[in-house]
């Protein structure tokens, strides 16, 4: 598993992500690199695709909304999120469960 895309922290998993705004609806898209492209409805007004964001991976997840946190990237389209509480494993089970294997290790 390549580090950089999911990253175990001591609260959880950082996880990289791309936003695409103003999809025609939420979904899972593709790796770009090593971030995750998810379209959002949402358009990117006044946190709005944020909040979008992080709640359509907390049901993606099976996690509570508050346990998902915007680390950084708040004004971009290339964000980093915590899941609190969850493992690398986990994650990469339901990605891959998706047919959005975890890209690999890069040397």
């Amino acid at each position: 598993m390549n580090g950089t895309c999911l990253k175990q922290v001591q609260a959880g998993v950082e996880i990289r992500v791309f936003v695409q705004p103003r999809a025609s609806r939420d979904k899972l898209v593709e790796w770009r690199g090593e971030e995750l492209k998810v379209a959002l409805a949402a358009p990117p007004v006044d946190g709005a695709a944020n909040k979008a964001c992080c709640l359509f991976l907390a049901k993606t997840f099976g996690l509570s909304r508050s346990a998902v946190h915007l680390l950084s990237g708040e004004a971009s389209r290339h964000k980093r999120l915590l899941l609190k509480g969850a493992t690398p494993a986990m994650v990469a089970r339901i990605l891959e469960s998706r047919g959005l294997d975890i890209p690999a290790a890069s040397h």
